[in-house]
């Protein structure tokens, strides 16, 4: 199992270091990224919160997204990881926010996307989606995957931002 404190230690460090703060919201990392962003010692410099996104409920309840936002759009696409990115960023003020979709696996998801299917997207001074695609059916070590490439991004952002 991969060591949580060792997939955030950069992207905490420059977060602290610019004194800017980060928010998440995922669904198919299972909390791992929210996980991975509170392991280091001195989080709550940086930390804001996060939230599972799981189903249509917990979208409405948690985000406040609504059906009718979501016309045209459907789980696992680019366009709503950066829905949930940008919306997660405004709920709590964070400079910072990511948003993370897909299917973990065993099998794919009810959309047509195959296990080891993510899309993550980061809100910010400097924005970015990409699609991840394993080809594994691992459930958890496509989580591992996610969290890797979603913390990975978040950093790629921070450092084009300056």
């Amino acid at each position: 199992m991969p060591d949580l404190s060792r997939l955030a230690a950069s992207v905490g460090q420059m977060l602290k270091d610019r004194g800017d703060t980060v928010a998440v919201s995922e669904s198919a990392c299972g909390g791992l990224i929210n996980a991975a962003l509170v392991a280091l010692p001195g989080a709550s410099a940086y930390y804001i919160g996060g939230a599972v996104i799981y189903t249509h409920v917990s979208r409405e309840g948690l985000l406040g997204i609504e059906d009718g936002a979501m016309e045209g759009m459907r789980a696992s696409t680019e366009g709503y990881a950066a829905l949930k990115a940008a919306t997660i960023r405004q709920r709590l003020g964070a400079t910072w926010a990511i948003g993370e979709t897909g299917a973990s696996g065993p099998t794919g998801n009810r959309y047509g996307d195959a296990a080891g299917h993510a899309c993550i997207a980061v809100s910010g001074p400097v924005g970015r989606v990409i699609t991840v695609e394993t080809g594994d059916s691992d459930r958890e070590a496509n989580m591992w995957v996610f969290v890797e490439r979603a913390l990975g991004l978040l950093e790629e952002c921070i450092r084009e931002a300056g």
